[in-house]
């Protein structure tokens, strides 16, 4: 029985920039195609951008730890949340909102961080401020639930039940928040440097990512995107911005491969011919 062939997956192409879609799909270039490129020159930085999101990263880490401070007054009893009268005694859902409020708060401030190291990254040159700077949501994280996690651990005056409850919430908010905050995948400006500097070697104007994909690829026909369905393009300023920041090795390959053999053809075909020389001399 005849095996059947695989129908090719229709693409849509979305350009990063505008966020609409350019094109359905993409005939296969030929070698001299993909090498035949304009002249491409660096992208402007975004600095600004983050900047922006810089200060709203620390605000939101402001506002959390805000938060924190208020649970560590409700536990020690600076804002009284029981009623002797009816009996009801509301500390430990005061402190849980609290502690809610300072998670998602953290969570948002480590992801504008996160995001605005993929717009500016720092140098690699100082290895310290390199580690520092790419886990400040970590370090948010820590500030913002080891405080009031050590006191109700060592509160004494608290009774059991809260206690307990209280601070098993604060332990699975601190595990949420530093796996949340940690950048897996940092930036550096060495990195970005290297990838906006290939890029212009090999005249590669717009690179190409999929939504949940990790790399960029310099050629839209790259064998590693033929089962996506979209893929968008941008500068490599764009695909650092989305976190794209590790060429694909298969269309990296292929376009250095397609240059070669170009360049050689090219030199086969202006060598003269011996023949003709030896016939004119």
């Amino acid at each position: 029985m005849a095996e059947k062939k695989k129908q090719p997956v229709e693409r849509k192409i979305v350009s990063a920039s505008e966020g609409t879609e350019k094109k359905a799909s993409s005939p296969k270039k030929t070698a001299a195609e993909k090498t035949d490129r304009p002249t491409i020159q660096p992208a402007a930085p975004v600095k600004g951008n983050a900047t922006g999101l810089r200060i709203g990263a620390f605000v939101c880490w402001l506002l959390g730890i805000g938060f924190e401070v208020f649970a560590i007054l409700v536990l020690n009893g600076t804002f009284n949340f029981a009623n002797p009268a009816t009996g009801a005694d509301h500390t430990l859902t005061a402190i849980i909102v609290a502690l809610v409020a300072d998670l998602i708060l953290v969570i948002v401030g480590s992801q504008l961080w996160k995001k605005s190291n993929d717009i500016d990254p720092a140098s690699e040159k100082n290895k310290v401020k390199f580690f520092l700077w790419n886990n400040m949501g970590l370090i948010a994280s820590l500030v913002a639930f080891a405080p009031i996690l050590l006191l109700l651990l060592t509160n004494k005056d608290l009774d059991q039940k809260t206690k307990r409850i209280a601070s098993v919430v604060a332990v699975v908010m601190l595990v949420i928040a530093g796996a949340a905050s940690i950048d897996y995948n940092p930036t550096s400006a060495e990195q970005k440097a290297a990838a906006e500097e290939t890029a212009i070697t090999m005249g590669v104007e717009n690179v190409y990512w999929t939504p949940f994909g990790r790399k960029y690829h310099m050629d839209p026909d790259c064998q590693s995107l033929q089962n996506s369905a979209t893929i968008y393009e941008g500068n490599i300023e764009q695909a650092f911005e989305a976190n794209r920041n590790t060429p694909c090795k298969f269309c990296a390959t292929d376009f250095e491969a397609a240059m070669e053999n170009v360049v050689d053809t090219g030199a086969v075909e202006a060598e003269p011919d011996a023949s003709l020389e030896a016939a004119a001399a």
